[in-house]
């Protein structure tokens, strides 16, 4: 299907779930392409892969997270050729592969999560290990388990149409990726697909790489925001809170993955890493908001 005849299938709104969320965080839209941010700043969205170190570890991390002031988390789903992650989010998969981490305990985290917050959790992932379980299936049983939004790295939006009606009807919200490379064309199929947001990848490269210019890379991140209508989350190089000040006035969400993952991994203890998990984030938090 050509990009306008797919752009014309979709049309996917924020649920009202999404829309109380990003409502305090999205920044006002000024002529010129200027933004102005919310008093909230931004949200702030962390990653931890699924089953790092183990899946009985989980609820105590995802507390910490909770705890520090997240306002979003991405489970990561591990998966043996995450090609667009670094090597600090490959090793964390490798952890959790090696522990026997399956996609129904993704589920059954999800589920005992949800049991206990209000914290909306995104799957993030790779399309083979849903396509292996079943898209209806897999749908099906994210949306039982209390999981709000799905996104799909390798998954284009040409290939997506079966997803999005699934999820659309399941009530998942969905999660497209914009690159620096996107043409308007495929930005604008990712506004009609975005059902909870738009993730904005700050760089050509993979996942705890550094950037060049994240100053850049926020300004780009708003004009896909103010091209979409969509609330565009900026992620791949933030990892401190000095990162997070930079790009914080531009977007409506920052995302903070390998950074995370480096402190599980660096902890003795699940307890240890859940201790330094919430004094991390509450200064990513911090930073979040305009000074």
């Amino acid at each position: 299907m050509d990009e306008a005849k797919l752009e014309a299938s979709l049309e996917a709104e924020l649920s009202e779930r999404w829309q109380r969320l990003f409502e305090s965080h999205r920044p006002e839209q000024r002529q010129g392409g200027a933004t102005q941010p919310t008093a909230a700043g931004p949200a702030l969205i962390a990653y931890l892969c699924a089953g790092d170190p183990s899946v009985a570890a989980m609820p105590v991390l995802l507390d910490a997270l909770v705890a520090g002031g997240v306002d979003v988390i991405e489970l990561g789903m591990p998966f043996s050729d995450p090609t667009a992650d670094g090597a600090t989010i490959q090793r964390a998969s490798e952890r959790s592969l090696r522990a026997g981490t399956r996609l129904e305990d993704l589920f059954d985290i999800a589920r005992a999560f949800s049991a206990k917050h209000t914290t909306p959790l995104v799957l993030f992932g790779y399309f083979n290990p849903i396509l292996a379980y079943g898209v209806t299936r897999f749908v099906k049983d994210a949306a039982e388990s209390g999981v709000a939004g799905l996104l799909v790295v390798d998954l284009p939006a040409d290939e997506s149409e079966t997803l999005f009606a699934e999820a659309s009807a399941a009530g998942l919200g969905l999660v497209p990726i914009v690159a620096p490379t996107s043409q308007p064309g495929r930005i604008a199929i990712a506004g009609k697909l975005a059902s909870a947001f738009i993730y904005y990848v700050s760089m050509t490269g993979v996942t705890g790489g550094k950037v060049a210019s994240l100053s850049e890379a926020a300004t780009r991140a708003a004009a896909v925001e103010a091209q979409t209508g969509k609330p565009v989350c900026l992620g791949f190089g933030v990892k401190t809170p000095e990162d997070v000040t930079t790009v914080a006035p531009h977007v409506s969400g920052v995302i903070v993955g390998s950074a995370l993952v480096e402190t599980v991994a660096a902890a003795p203890t699940p307890e240890a890493a859940a201790t330094a998990l919430t004094t991390q984030v509450r200064a990513l938090k911090a930073a979040c908001r305009p000074s």
